[in-house]
């Protein structure tokens, strides 16, 4: 049985990153690991059921990934972050897709993508399982 996946996000600064998860996008950190005090940090941090890990080291991950995170009400969600006036990150209005969601995409301060979405009546109709019967 397979379980959610945990992707890993290159991250550069632990200031930056810090303000940017935890106090903007409302993420708890989960653990931190350096293998000793000024190496890399490897840090785990989540929101609800979604968990991500956050690596300073070389070669864990690219920067300029994309993720997409499903989220209750990304209209809520939105206006929760705009609120927070966060100088480098202020999400526009969710807008529909042909994909049948509406979400957001911010960008970290590794360039990593976020697109945060909820679905709509429609993505759940196409999504659904099909009784398919061959003839």
């Amino acid at each position: 049985m397979f379980e959610a996946p945990i992707p890993i996000l290159r991250s550069f600064d632990e200031a930056r990153t810090t303000a940017f998860y935890i106090d903007f996008l409302g993420f708890e950190t989960v653990f931190e690991h350096r293998f000793e005090p000024g190496l890399p940090l490897y840090r785990g941090v989540r929101r609800g059921d979604c968990v991500l890990h956050l690596s300073e080291h070389y070669g864990d991950a690219t920067p300029g990934s994309a993720i997409r995170i499903p989220v209750d009400d990304v209209v809520a969600f939105a206006a929760d972050l705009l609120a927070k006036h966060h100088g480098n990150a202020r999400p526009g209005v969710p807008g529909e897709t042909p994909w049948g969601t509406r979400e957001i995409t911010i960008t970290d301060p590794a360039s990593n993508r976020l697109t945060f979405y909820t679905p709509t009546t429609f993505y759940e109709a196409v999504s659904a399982p099909q009784d398919r019967h061959d003839a």
